[in-house]
């Protein structure tokens, strides 16, 4: 209940923290079954063929028994964990929202029906965080507080399936810093190594 608690209300603006949320907080409660997995698939009772033993028959009927044993259990886990992943989506929705998304059976669709409703924020949202990175500026401040600021305002497009590698965050970084860093920059462009963005800061303080 703590983890499912921690899950911020859905509403206009946080969608992309709130499916993350959401997705850690199921599978810290071992209830994501449904949301990792497909349904099971039900095994086709055998059917006998023609000219086929009484005995080779009866070994094909208990194989099966043995899979459909299996699948039911399977397949009660996977219906409570999609029942229980429901409730826990639908509670964590904002009424207004929540009115305007249709009734699914599966967890999955309901999830793609949410998606649906954000993706024009989403990526209007991930424009803006771009845009501020583009023309982010070193502002002679502390330079570990620019560093962690832009890497911060990256960390936001994670969410959305927009991260940035490390690598084009360095590169981004360099860009915004002042010219008393050109050297500095020309330096890295010639080594091999590819810094990430811990060594950056530990490099540039």
């Amino acid at each position: 209940m703590m983890f499912i608690s921690s899950i911020l209300p859905l509403n206009e603006s946080s969608y992309g923290i709130w499916r993350e949320k959401l997705e850690i907080a199921l599978a810290l409660c071992d209830n994501d079954l449904a949301l990792t997995s497909p349904c099971p698939t039900e095994p086709k009772d055998p059917v006998r063929a023609e000219n086929e033993t009484d005995a080779a028959f009866a070994t094909r009927e208990w194989d099966h028994a043995t899979v459909r044993i299996k699948y039911d259990l399977d397949r009660a886990k996977w219906d409570s964990s999609n029942g229980k992943c429901l409730m826990v989506i639908k509670s964590s929705i904002e009424d207004p929202i929540r009115g305007a998304i249709p009734e699914c059976t599966t967890v999955t669709e309901y999830l793609k029906k949410v998606e649906s409703q954000f993706t024009g924020s989403s990526k209007a949202y991930a424009s803006t965080l771009i845009k501020k990175l583009v023309n982010e500026k070193y502002t002679r401040g502390g330079i570990r507080e620019d560093i962690l600021k832009m890497s911060n305002t990256a960390s936001k497009l994670k969410p959305i399936d927009m991260g940035l590698k490390d690598e084009f965050l360095v590169h981004l970084i360099f860009a915004s810093l002042s010219k008393e860093y050109e050297t500095f920059v020309v330096n890295y462009n010639l080594q091999p190594d590819k810094w990430d963005i811990e060594m950056l800061i530990a490099t540039c303080v």
